[in-house]
């Protein structure tokens, strides 16, 4: 078994089970999917007709794929080497889809590329404190452009920064701690309007199993230019 990690990075190189070469078969990249219930939900027409998308924390990589067949220029950055290694192993075939190793809010610092559509399914904006994300991401967005997320529903009473567990965590808890965002959709947007969003949309989405979590779902559009700081 691999040694349980020590950095946030290592936490995500091995996040997903089947790290051996050769058990995880490719996934599906047929669907956009916001949720962990394939078919349940909306797909990527919440992100409207994106000509440029970045997603934060792709993971696999699917829904990314998903865009860039569709003609969408499509940026993917995630803060684990070994998933973006086999993202870009499983999609090399893809055109017009770039896999960065990079951490999103360092990326976001860096790049001068304006999108049309930054999105998270499951992914960074879950982990990463929004009141120094939402500025970054706003001073890349579009006016018109869309920023959505997706995220698992939040556990009662059980709001803000919140330790996450898991199996490669145990007994680890000195050494390493992996925090999530988990806020009502209230919260969210008035998070988001707080950082100058406009239209936003922020809703829990029922799972489609009696007792299972739900998800939340967030879309926004970007701060009108003179509201984006540093932009550009």
């Amino acid at each position: 078994m691999p040694h349980a990690p020590t950095t946030r990075a290592e936490y995500w190189d091995l996040y997903k089970p089947f790290r051996g070469e050769g058990r995880q078969p490719r996934p599906r990249a047929d669907r956009f999917e916001w949720t962990q219930f394939p078919g349940h939900g909306p797909g990527a027409e919440l992100l409207g007709q994106p000509r440029q998308a970045l997603e934060l924390g792709p993971a696999e990589g699917a829904e990314a794929v998903f865009l860039a067949r569709r003609g969408v220029q499509v940026t993917a950055v995630d803060f684990s080497a070994f998933q973006v290694g086999r993202a870009r192993t499983w999609w090399r075939d893809v055109t017009g889809l770039t896999f960065l190793h990079a951490e999103a809010c360092g990326f976001l610092t860096a790049t001068t590329t304006a999108y049309d559509a930054v999105y998270s399914v499951w992914g960074a904006v879950w982990f990463t404190d929004p009141d120094t994300l939402l500025p970054l991401v706003a001073a890349r967005l579009d006016p018109e452009g869309v920023f959505a997320f997706s995220q698992a529903e939040a556990v009662t009473d059980v709001y803000g920064p919140q330790p996450m567990g898991g199996k490669w965590l145990a007994g680890r808890e000195r050494e390493l701690t992996v925090l999530r965002w988990q806020y009502t959709p209230a919260m969210w947007a008035d998070i988001l309007t707080r950082h100058g969003f406009r239209d936003i949309d922020a809703h829990v989405l029922a799972a489609p199993e009696a007792g299972a979590t739900g998800t939340l779902m967030v879309r926004a559009r970007g701060p009108l230019p003179s509201d984006a700081v540093g932009r550009r």
